[in-house]
């Protein structure tokens, strides 16, 4: 697992997922500290070593990426994380969209 506050290589991510899933890596996006975790089996697993290292549980979203695709393809929100009918959000998705939009801006910003 590891938490990147700066920048990660698209071709680190694709190492990790042939290490693992084999086309996908899992993360959790902090949407308030703009960092994201990568690289578990479970996204809970992130979103507690993000919860370690001070982020907020309101904020943390479970997403997967697919590194050799491109466009809408590369992210998939998708996590049991995501249920949280407390901030309106009862799907494994993001259903807020300014929540997705944020989301991709950190993804594009943290993966070159």
């Amino acid at each position: 697992m590891k938490i990147v506050k700066d920048l990660i290589a698209l071709d680190e991510l694709k190492q990790m997922a042939s290490a693992s899933f084999g086309d996908l890596v899992k993360a959790v996006v902090d949407v308030d500290r703009e960092v994201i975790a990568f690289d578990a089996e479970l996204h809970s697993d992130l979103e507690a070593l993000l919860l370690e290292d001070g982020s907020r549980q309101n904020d943390l979203w479970g997403i997967n990426l697919y590194p050799d695709m491109q466009g809408e393809d590369f992210i998939e929100f998708d996590s049991v994380i995501n249920i949280r009918p407390t901030q309106g959000n009862r799907s494994r998705g993001v259903d807020n969209l300014d929540i997705r939009n944020k989301i991709e801006q950190i993804v594009m910003k943290r993966v070159q």
